[in-house]
């Protein structure tokens, strides 16, 4: 392939860019790059042995979680100083003696946790000199690290935070409070599971590692340049077919990829070039791969590693943050595509020629046979595999295994029969298509590590972590074997200089997984001192005192005011860190006033609402980085790649408004698979009518009632319910002595919803509506003790005597003496999908009236 100067260059500064973002743009030579290769080497095998069974079959090596939260630690401080240089002007080719310092101070302050955790456990809430000492130290130090390997945001709030604890006694008003003398705040921070050590940094310890591990090796292995061919041979010669290959590219590889600016790099090197050729202007080019790069964390099962922790902080499994997210990510890619197409319909734009064209017959035998494979694969995969394991039981993994084998070697033997695909260079002056199914059958057994890790995940319903052990277990069998098998079947000599390759890779990718993590441990655990500080103060109550102040109790305001919040806590942060900020600080103030707006939000849904718009500011100018990222490629100006971006990620930012007040969109509530096929088309429909009323163009462009209308039908396709309860409410209330009759109808995974006379966090009377999830069979004392609730009857009242603390009852603000005033039960109304039928018949008036307005011209 031959790449001119310009394009390695370019190829050059793209790379220093994801570099200094992801994994510190310092490059030492000699005896320093040998120990960070070794120390990431070491952080990655430590990670693959405390997800495996192996410590406890064996009986050796076993670390309990805080013990194991403290090297992760320790490995993420040592790399971040060696690795992230102090300043722009600071030496990368060599670690000066201050960082070497750091960075056994940093190790040093988290080891001593687990070295010292028994006497630590003996005497909590007690610290001596020493242990106030190494809390201080590690605290500062692991500031410092933040603002290095993180960035300025993340550091400047956390010191803020810790500055706010010292502070209260002499703040006035709603600031004020007792505050904490520093033996106190170093316990808090730093000797317990309260602060630096708490869940977001358990989380990155149990299940981020080894997703981000997963990732690196499906690049390594070749997975992330075969998605790309492949998106771009079934799209490439469509209508502005190269930008529809770069949606579709990187949703595939931004399920697996931890990092905006790294997906939209990986793809955009491929696709901003082919879309500047086919007539996309540069910024429009650029902006389209950044869009398209920061939504990849929108989609399931990884979600930029954000699954893990909404999962933690929510308090249900990770296979239901995968469901309820999954139709939301449809929506924003689908609505991506279709934005490239309206762009390439205004200008005109046509598709890259084919390589090979196929008659019209041939394609549709083709397309019929490639979808009948699905089927039957996914069949297979399924009803096959739990027919396996409910005849052999614990037997099933050992034959599941061996006939995945021999799935995996026969994949490899078609692909042996044909010729690798030439890489093209999307810097020619020719690209044509390749046919979409030469390209599919040269990668399909890079599915078979992910059909290893999903089975684990929603069929055995193994724990998270132990999913991702055994996929990448697989993926790493995948990385070393490919080549020797191939060139066998080939009848090659060169399986072993294979074998060697593969094995390189593998090792390159545990080294680059560390690094990759660094910041992801840096920022979860400086993410902890804010929700340490949060416990210690109170200082959620500040801000939901604030933002219904500010909103004057109006829910939209609110939700406006938290977006806005939201977006500028974002700026400058990883996803990770982002999105522990937001939660932590603005998930409350929504549970909170929503709850007394009268609007029962289920928890996922605010976990959602702030994720969404956490990630937003990756594409936000000014800091947008992903944009600079774009904008390196195309060569267009990143502020107006950046504007351009965030007016594609508006369609994005409709999504948590709608889930908010539908929470059908996020599969809560469906209780039929016909349900669900309604959710699904109106809720497609309508984000293609928002799409195509801000951008001014259906068919042909819009008239501004067309617009408007446009708008209109959008709204009540997302929330058919609204106009219906102006007529008729959805819910009646009915006394408290009717819960129990309630529960019994209500079916597993449904909601109750009641209404409660609580106080505030400020001491004021309010009264509140609540949803709780009843997952299960059972009495009605079971499924509300299950939900964390327990009620008892006192006089005619019917009183709160228990909220279990960290269950859905609490996370909602119930708390013991606490009265339930009534329990609403459904109306018996029409479906409220009746509204949308002159919603559609308005959106076909539009049509009708486009198409002749577009043939007239």
């Amino acid at each position: 392939m031959r790449v001119d100067q310009s394009a390695t260059a370019s190829r050059a500064v793209l790379e220093e860019m994801v570099a200094e973002a992801d994994t510190g743009g310092r490059k030492p030579r000699g005896i320093t790059r040998v120990f960070i290769f070794w120390t990431a080497l070491a952080w990655s095998l430590f990670q693959i042995w405390y997800a495996s069974p192996l410590p406890f079959a064996l009986k050796t090596g076993v670390f309990n979680d805080f013990e194991a939260r403290a090297i992760h630690l320790a490995f993420a401080m040592t790399l971040a100083f060696l690795t992230f240089p102090r300043a722009k002007a600071s030496p990368r080719s060599y670690v000066p003696l201050y960082d070497w310092v750091l960075a056994a101070l940093g190790a040093a302050s988290a080891l001593y946790l687990f070295f010292f955790y028994r006497e630590l456990a003996q005497r909590p809430g007690l610290p001596t000199t020493t242990d106030i000492v190494i809390a201080v130290t590690g605290v500062l130090v692991l500031l410092e690290a933040a603002r290095r390997a993180v960035g300025p945001a993340l550091a400047a709030i956390a010191a803020l935070m810790l500055a706010y604890i010292f502070a209260g006694p002499w703040l006035g008003g709603l600031f004020a409070h007792r505050g904490a003398s520093i033996a106190r705040a170093a316990s808090q921070m730093w000797l317990t599971q309260e602060g630096v050590f708490g869940v977001a940094i358990g989380v990155s310890t149990s299940f981020i590692f080894l997703y981000v591990l997963f990732g690196t090796l499906l690049e390594k292995a070749g997975a992330g340049h075969y998605f790309i061919q492949l998106a771009y041979s079934l799209l490439g010669h469509y209508r502005g077919g190269p930008a529809k290959a770069g949606v579709v590219a990187s949703g595939m590889t931004g399920m697996i990829s931890g990092s905006s600016i790294a997906n939209t790099v990986t793809t955009g090197t491929f696709t901003i070039p082919l879309m500047k050729r086919v007539g996309y202007p540069a910024v429009k080019a650029g902006a389209i791969e950044c869009a398209a790069g920061v939504n990849g964390q929108l989609m399931p099962p990884v979600m930029g590693a954000a699954a893990f922790l909404i999962a933690e902080y929510v308090g249900i499994s990770y296979a239901e943050v995968v469901k309820h997210a999954f139709v939301p990510a449809l929506l924003t890619y689908g609505s991506l595509f279709y934005i490239v197409d309206i762009e390439a319909m205004k200008m005109g734009l046509a598709g890259a020629p084919r390589i090979r064209r196929h008659v019209f017959s041939q394609r549709l035998v083709k397309a019929l046979a490639t979808w009948s494979a699905l089927i039957i694969l996914a069949g297979i995969v399924y009803f096959v595999l739990s027919a396996v394991k409910a005849a052999l039981g614990d037997n099933a993994p050992w034959v599941i295994g061996t006939g995945l084998a021999a799935a995996y070697v026969g994949l490899l033997w078609n692909k042996a029969r044909h010729p690798d695909l030439p890489e093209d260079d999307p810097s020619s002056p020719t690209m044509a298509v390749p046919d979409f199914y030469e390209t599919a059958r040269t990668g399909l057994h890079y599915l078979i590590p992910v059909i290893v890790l999903i089975w684990c995940l929603l069929v055995e319903e193994m724990s998270p972590g132990l999913a991702a052990f055994w996929g990448t277990a697989t993926l790493a069998f995948v990385i070393l074997t490919q080549r020797p098998i191939v060139a066998f079947f080939r009848g090659e000599t060169a399986m072993a200089a294979g074998l060697r390759r593969g094995a390189r890779e593998f090792i390159e990718a545990l080294e680059a997984a560390a690094r990759n993590m660094t910041g992801v441990g840096i920022a979860t655990a400086a993410a902890g001192i804010i929700v340490g500080t949060v416990a210690l103060t109170g200082i959620g109550l500040v801000m939901t005192e604030i933002v219904e102040a500010v909103s004057g109790g109006n829910l939209v305001i609110m939700l406006l005011l938290t977006a806005g919040i939201c977006l500028v806590l974002g700026m400058g942060m990883p996803t990770t860190a982002s999105y522990v900020v937001v939660a932590t600080l603005m998930a409350p103030v929504l549970i909170e006033v929503a709850a007394q707006n009268d609007l029962a939000v289920p928890l996922v849904a605010v976990h959602l609402f702030v994720f969404y718009f956490g990630l937003m500011a990756d594409v936000t100018p000014p800091v947008g980085l992903a944009a600079y990222a774009a904008a390196a490629i195309s060569g267009a100006d990143p502020v107006k790649t950046g504007i351009q971006g965030f007016k594609y990620e508006i369609r994005t930012g409709l999504l948590p408004f709608i889930f908010i007040f539908n929470t059908e969109i996020l599969l809560i509530d469906i209780g039929s698979w016909w349900q669900f096929a309604m959710v699904l088309a109106f809720a497609t429909v309508g984000m293609a009518c928002f799409v195509a009323a801000t951008q001014s163009w259906l068919l042909t462009r819009n008239r501004l009632w067309e617009t408007l209308a446009l708008l209109l039908i959008c709204f009540t396709l997302f929330r058919p319910g609204f106009w219906l309860n102006l007529v008729e409410p959805a819910y009646e209330p009915k006394g408290p002595d009717a819960i129990a009759t309630q529960v019994n109808t209500i079916p597993k995974d449904g909601t109750l919803r009641l209404r409660v006379l609580s106080q505030s966090r400020a001491g004021d009377d309010v009264e509140k509506l609540v949803r709780l999830s009843l997952r299960s069979e059972g009495t009605p004392e079971q499924r509300l003790g299950e939900t964390g609730l327990i009620l008892a009857k006192q006089g005619d009242d019917m009183i709160v005597r228990s909220a279990k603390l960290g269950s859905e009852a609490a996370k909602y603000g119930l708390q013991p003496g606490d009265t339930v005033k009534s329990v609403l039960v459904p109306t018996d109304r029409p479906s409220s999908y009746w509204v949308t039928l002159p919603a559609l018949a308005l959106l076909g008036l539009i049509v009708g009236l486009q198409r002749r307005r577009r043939a007239a011209a």
